[in-house]
């Protein structure tokens, strides 16, 4: 059984959810599957000499052949959205040569970033008449509506509802991560026997708590250990609505013993930096998004970790990060709308606390609470712990996608 994949990003680029990819790709070798793969230069998170490294590389192998990865030259991503947005529609041209003459294939597997790769996959479903199965993280054109970058009845957005729905007829099945999307495709039309539901999850062997003393980031970043920590660690794009951490740091920064550590990279990172040194934030800092292998420790850094989004955002959303913040034992700060299953979650398993998105107020009356409670936070973190081990584990979640890949091929058997 083999699965065509064609990514826009692959190993060795650094994504926030590259641990999902390195997860479900063993999950499914495991299962018996092959998987061949179609991906351009690597660009995102990588230095230029691992970029001219892998320039060279257009063929390579992995887990004893089961992994078949072909590269293919293409331009570097940049910060600009419309060379990004560029790059994305060239990416998708030759990928669509490439798969439409792959040999073998059983089944089509794809993510929801770039949106279009819905769109692609289901063309490429057209030529090699094997069933698509579609992964959606994100819902697009909804997660552009509500980070600014469009409105609702735009050309854009017209457009977007376009390959929206071309995507949702394409696939045989989507996988959605939380009810909240299951309900919002529902409302597009999408059948709910066509939906499954598979939550994102943690290899809670791999992601744990880290205690200080045994935590190596805090000698690398030369980090006292007696200070409360507030981290964010992910994407910095518009739709995070990150600037709520350095606003709540602008009013906390007379107090000497909290610290903000922000981690990670996207079309936002110069304007929060701009903004920490324009307002000489001495207790704020960024630093590069780490590599998947160093989760545990990022998030072990923080007292609370927070996970934000823009107003309005949240009922299309349910970070990833939140699972590994979790499997840390870190309590979490939502700044993050309140009808949305991120906030359900943190309220009915006791894991964290609620503040108003965009409001650095509200984030700021949460840190101290938790500040000032050290044990009642300390509990928080082991129920989420507790949780992720019970709902969210690698093995129970990676299962529901190899059963539903199975269940693809098996029917195209069966016709």
């Amino acid at each position: 059984m083999k699965i065509l994949k064609l990514s826009p990003y692959c190993d060795p680029e650094q994504v926030s959810s590259s641990h999902l990819t390195s997860d479900l790709n063993e999950a499914f070798i495991d299962a018996g599957f092959t998987i061949e793969n179609y991906v351009p230069t690597p660009t995102r998170g990588v230095s230029k000499e691992v970029r001219e490294k892998y320039k060279k590389i257009k063929y390579e192998t992995e887990h004893d052949g089961k992994l078949i990865i072909h590269r293919f030259s293409m331009f570097g991503e940049g910060k600009n959205p419309i060379q990004r947005a560029l790059r994305y529609v060239f990416v998708n041209i030759v990928q669509y040569i490439k798969g439409a003459h792959a040999k073998d294939i059983d089944v089509i597997f794809a993510g929801s970033t770039p949106p279009t790769q819905g769109l692609l996959c289901g063309l490429v479903k057209k030529r090699l008449k094997v069933p698509f199965v579609y992964n959606l993280q994100d819902v697009f054109p909804d997660s552009l509506v509500n980070a600014g970058m469009t409105k609702k009845g735009s050309l854009i957005w017209k457009l977007g509802r376009k390959i929206e729905d071309f995507s949702y007829r394409s696939a045989d099945k989507i996988i959605v991560i939380s009810n909240d999307f299951k309900r919002n495709i529902m409302e597009k039309g999408v059948p709910e026997e066509k939906i499954v539901v598979i939550p994102n999850w943690i290899d809670t062997e791999k992601v744990h708590p880290i205690p200080r003393e045994a935590n190596a980031l805090f000698k690398e970043l030369d980090l006292q250990e007696d200070i409360f920590y507030v981290v964010y660690a992910g994407n910095l794009g518009k739709a995070q609505g990150v600037q709520v951490l350095v606003d709540a740091a602008e009013q906390l920064k007379d107090k000497s013993d909290i610290r903000f550590l922000i981690f990670g990279n996207g079309v936002e990172e110069e304007k929060v930096k701009e903004r920490i040194h324009a307002l000489s934030l001495s207790n704020t800092s960024i630093y590069p998004l780490q590599p998947a292998s160093r989760v545990s420790e990022v998030y072990s850094l923080g007292d609370v970790c927070v996970v934000s989004c823009k107003k309005g955002y949240g009922s299309n959303a349910f970070p990833s990060k939140t699972v590994s913040i979790m499997a840390t034992a870190t309590p979490i700060i939502a700044s993050f709308d309140y009808k949305s299953e991120l906030c359900s979650v943190l309220e009915q398993y006791n894991t964290g606390l609620y503040a108003e998105p965009e409001n650095p107020k509200h984030l700021v009356d949460c840190i101290l609470k938790l500040k000032a409670n050290k044990d009642a936070a300390a509990q928080m973190g082991k129920n989420g712990r507790r949780l992720v081990e019970i709902q969210y584990s690698k093995s129970i979640c990676t299962g529901q996608y190899i059963c539903v890949m199975k269940d693809m091929v098996a029917q195209v058997s069966e016709r």
